[in-house]
């Protein structure tokens, strides 16, 4: 964008500076309170740690170590860089790191030190039995693992991990219900769960973690270093800023590519939302609203393939589902998402009369496409690797190598050898809050898979559930929404996956589905009041009220709430034959063409009938009895029955015909 076009943007628009934008991050997002460190030789010692941190990932990508091994250095060295990185406490000094700091830190690299050391006699000698000094080491890992979680995350976190490891200590004691009763335990048992094997705090997890998740926050660091945001605003703003409610509609697609390449949701409210919401508030949308539909785009991006957040290998991982059939399967889902939210959007500057941006302050397309079009080839390259049956692990590293590559295309883009550097230091640091929330995660998994009680949660969702899909759908999203109230993305789905997913099993319900289906519900925890933090997020930037924006958020998100029922009744929408298929099953065919137009077809019409029923205007303005009528209209052509969709298609065309109608005498000139 020239100079000339983004002053023309910026005329009469207060636009958040950098500093604001920090302090509005660390307000909502915990991983953003790092350390300002002024001592220079500390900053560069720190910086040569995460740099190494990251040549050790792209080395053991090509060079396998066993893998406890692997994932004990993951951990250890992003929980010792927590510690430089993020100060005890809100009220400590940042700009040094204290004694304590350097102690805790040297303590956690001791803890991958002593498995390394240990690995031959833990796994031949010991068979994986833990002596005492296993069980100590066990512990301080533990606590130092919890410890660099609540710095970085927060503390709901690591009291979830608190409560479950509580429970194998007084599982077996009388009083505990049956259902939920146990076995004894000790701290061998416990702690070798925990420590020496691959099933908890080196989990699936954590294996996650190091294998895909950081090489992927990695490649973004990458892009992002290229100029990529940059490319997606101006793109953006090409493409919907001179549109009805431009300045939002841009909000939308920007924030929703922004969203699957970083999968941090508040960060990408503020980073992008700093841009975009105060050229909304400008156009007349209200605060509240301006907020919310950043906060909506940004948790609705990490449900966009081809990335999704870097969750879209876990799945992979999780399931056993390849990771080409997950991002297929998650694509109409997630532009029938954006397409609600994009048409609220609309209906609303309908309603209230408001413009975009004139075209002349805008960037063109094609200058657009000059500068940095050739940013989008790594994406591209991405996921032909990926298609191609590429590792996923080396696809990352193939496209962060191309990333630089084509990057020097042009001067604009070029990276130097300061910034692959810069790089490399930035994905590090990026990667330790998914990193510690893995960690943290796989406490949980641990204690899960010692004591079973993921069984327990099963079968209580199952009673609730009284043998009812639909209702057993409803609570399992219940708690999908609860365990991931306050978590990233990652995390949210891994506890949802491993506690709520299982119930839906028994519904013949395949693993796909129903990991989806909890992964979207997970995911909105994130704006849904009363732990709404991206909506808070887009509030601080926009002065709105926090709670009021949530609402926002929620109502803007309406189809998302919908969709996920709409794929499990009817997995066409998933572009997945599983008809006879078990629930466990890894591979699927294609579903019927016809199938998979009929269902989006009708999801499309219902899903823009509801968004105009939301904002009570199509074409006119509706009163109450039409969008009530319009709403119940929506939900019909949206629920996968035939009779169901041909009420659904009378009453919206009625409504839709008499809207247009009303319109044309409202514009037309008065009669003698």
């Amino acid at each position: 964008m020239s100079e000339t076009e983004k002053k023309g943007i910026a005329a009469e628009t207060e636009f958040l500076d950098e500093q604001k934008q920090e302090a509005l991050l660390e307000k909502f997002d915990a991983d953003s309170r790092t350390r300002k460190i002024s001592k220079r030789t500390v900053v560069l010692f720190i910086s040569i740690v995460a740099i190494l941190y990251s040549v050790f990932h792209l080395y053991t990508t090509f060079n396998p170590i066993p893998a406890l091994q692997q994932r004990a250095v993951h951990v250890a060295v992003g929980v010792g860089l927590i510690f430089l990185l993020y100060p005890m406490t809100k009220k400590q000094s940042r700009s040094r790191v204290p004694w304590l700091d350097w102690l805790l830190f040297i303590g956690a690299i001791a803890t991958a030190g002593y498995l390394i050391s240990q690995y031959t006699a833990i796994v031949t000698t010991r068979g994986g039995i833990p002596n005492t000094a296993d069980i100590v080491m066990a512990i301080v890992t533990v606590l130092l693992v919890l410890e660099a979680a609540r710095r970085v995350t927060g503390w709901i976190l690591p009291v979830l991990a608190l409560i479950f490891l509580s429970y194998p200590f007084f599982s077996h004691m009388a009083w505990v219900p049956i259902s939920m009763a146990t076995r004894p335990f000790d701290l061998g048992d416990i702690f070798g769960q925990l420590y020496l094997k691959t099933e908890g705090l080196f989990s699936t997890a954590i294996g996650a973690s190091v294998n895909f998740i950081f090489l992927f926050i990695l490649f973004g660091a990458f892009l992002a270093k290229s100029g990529m945001g940059q490319l997606f605003n101006d793109l953006a703003l090409a493409l919907a800023g001179h549109k009805q409610g431009g300045p939002a509609k841009v909000a939308v697609i920007s924030s929703g590519f922004m969203g699957s390449i970083n999968g941090a949701a508040v960060a990408n409210v503020v980073g992008t939302g700093a841009f975009t919401i105060p050229m909304m508030k400008k156009i007349g949308y209200s605060k509240n609203f301006a907020g919310a539909v950043e906060a909506s785009a940004s948790v609705g991006g990490q449900i966009l393939p081809p990335i999704m957040g870097a969750s879209a290998f876990i799945m992979a991982e999780t399931t056993g589902v390849e990771y080409g059939t997950i991002a297929l399967a998650a694509l109409i889902p997630a532009l029938l998402y954006f397409l609600g939210v994009i048409m609220q959007v609309h209906f609303r500057a309908g309603r209230r009369g408001l413009k975009g941006i004139p075209k002349a302050d805008l960037p063109r397309v094609k200058e657009v496409m000059k500068e940095r079009g050739h940013l989008l080839l790594p994406i591209l390259l991405l996921v032909f690797f990926l298609y191609q049956g590429v590792p996923v692990g080396q696809t990352a590293i193939y496209t962060i190598i191309s990333t630089v590559i084509i990057a020097a295309i042009r001067k604009e883009t070029r990276m130097g050898f300061r910034d692959i550097l810069a790089a490399l230091d930035s994905g590090a640091r990026q990667s330790l809050s998914v990193m510690v929330a893995c960690a943290v995660v796989g406490i949980i998994i641990g204690v899960v898979s010692l004591t079973s009680f993921g069984n327990v949660m099963t079968s209580s969702i199952a009673s609730l559930g009284a043998g009812s899909l639909f209702l057993t759908l409803f609570f399992t999203m219940l708690a999908s929404m609860v365990l991931g109230m306050g978590l990233p993305s990652i995390p949210a789905y891994i506890i949802t996956a491993t506690m709520a997913a299982p119930a839906l099993a028994e519904f013949d319900i395949p693993i796909i589905v129903a990991h989806l289906f909890v992964f979207y519900f997970g995911i909105f925890a994130n704006i849904t009041p009363p732990v709404a933090l991206a909506a808070f997020a887009g509030a601080g930037i926009s002065g709105g009220d926090p709670m009021k924006t949530g609402f926002h958020a929620l109502k803007l998100s309406a189809a998302g709430f919908l969709i996920p029922y709409l794929f499990v009744y009817n997995p066409a929408m998933l572009m997945l034959d599983t008809e006879g298929i078990a629930t466990n099953a890894r591979e699927f065919g294609m579903a019927a063409p016809f199938d998979i137009l009929m269902i989006t077809v009708t999801a499309v019409i219902g899903i823009i009938a509801l968004s105009s029923a939301i904002e009570g205007y199509f074409r006119t303005d509706m009163n109450l009895i039409f969008r009530i009528l319009l709403g119940a209209g929506a939900v019909g052509m949206i629920i996968p029955e035939t009779y169901s969709d041909v009420i659904g298609i009378v009453i919206v065309g009625a409504i839709f015909v008499v809207n247009f109608l009303k319109e044309r005498r409202e514009s037309s000139p008065a009669t003698a």
